[in-house]
């Protein structure tokens, strides 16, 4: 009796032990902000970088009309002679990576004119954490037209030969592995909007990606633009990116 009563406690302690050891269910994501959808982002975007009219990928000038001056910046178009022509707000974390774990994006659940769809146009309808992920200010910057249409959802990595096919433009492609070389001036930006972006919406990152990025944020430290950008977006959404704060902290 004495061995039963012994093994009893042992087996409770175990499950006791178990049940300890089990992961805590994560609160559910919120939207950050009070920001309705990507259309009203852009015209805020606009605001934000109305004394700061440089392109992301390529630091060409743009006009308040969106149309790019590629005379400074050496930018020549590899093909979209015409999207090359203006700038379009580039999404540095894609929204296929924040929304194809929604249902609005996986399934077709919405319907229009007795057609069913799914994807992103569902998702701007429907989902409204999509909607927040998609019009965060922290993670939109202006980009070269043909070169946002070109980058899509591919990946940033580094491409082997530094072939230049838009000019002068610091800007590669491999469109064989999608991946994207961007210049060393703004790998840290993207490095910090993605650990923004893991931190806010729990959206995770490769290991090999963050092995990347972590290299790619000590390289390019935060410089006053970012935190300048980040002081003005957080007066317009309401947060800050606390990766780009940190470099304030002593």
């Amino acid at each position: 009796m004495k061995m039963i009563g012994i093994a009893l406690v042992i087996a409770a302690l175990i499950l006791t032990l178990s049940y300890c050891a089990l992961p805590t269910a994560r609160p559910p994501v919120q939207p950050v902000s009070s920001i309705q959808d990507f259309g009203e982002a852009k015209k805020l975007a606009d605001k934000l970088f109305k004394d700061h009219r440089l392109t992301f990928y390529c630091g060409c000038s743009y006009d308040k009309k969106h149309r790019v001056d590629p005379t400074e910046c050496g930018y020549t178009p590899r093909k979209n002679v015409q999207r090359g022509e203006r700038i379009e707000w580039e999404h540095i974390v894609p929204a296929h990576a924040f929304g194809a774990s929604l249902r609005c994006w996986r399934e077709a659940i919405c319907q229009r004119d007795g057609k069913s769809y799914k994807g992103r146009k569902c998702c701007e309808e429907k989902d409204p954490l999509f909607r927040s992920m998609e019009g965060d200010l922290h993670n939109l910057a202006p980009a070269v037209g043909e070169l946002n249409a070109d980058r899509s959802d591919r990946i940033y990595g580094m491409v082997a030969g530094e072939e230049r096919a838009y000019g002068a433009c610091d800007f590669e492609v491999d469109f064989q592995r999608d991946v994207v070389e961007p210049r060393p001036e703004i790998r840290g930006d993207i490095a910090r909007t993605y650990f923004y972006f893991e931190k806010t919406y729990q959206l995770p990152i490769q290991e090999s990606q963050r092995a990347l990025f972590e290299s790619w944020a000590k390289e390019d430290p935060v410089d006053e633009w970012e935190r300048e950008r980040n002081r003005r977006i957080k007066a317009i959404q309401g947060n800050g990116n606390p990766f780009v704060e940190a470099a304030d902290k002593p």
